[in-house]
């Protein structure tokens, strides 16, 4: 199973993140023990969102539309 996951800060709440892991949980301790460059500077993190897909290329073809501007505004709306 591959999870597309979108975190939350939870210093700064307006500030979140979406990525792609096929182990959440070792995924979620990276990203709160500053192992991840691009996280590191606002954590701690949240899981807010994580969705399951079989096919992993699904999972990667959704994380990349949930980086766009549509996206952006789907995961607000919806998730």
């Amino acid at each position: 199973m591959t999870y597309v996951y979108l975190l939350q800060s939870i210093e700064t709440r307006e500030r979140f993140y979406v990525g792609v892991t096929d182990d959440l949980r070792v995924r979620m301790i990276a990203h709160n023990t500053g192992q991840v460059r691009h996280t590191s500077k606002y954590k701690p993190w949240r899981l807010n969102t994580y969705i399951g897909f079989s096919d992993k290329s699904r999972a990667i073809a959704f994380e990349k539309y949930l980086k766009t501007q549509s996206g952006r505004a789907f995961a607000r709306k919806r998730l």
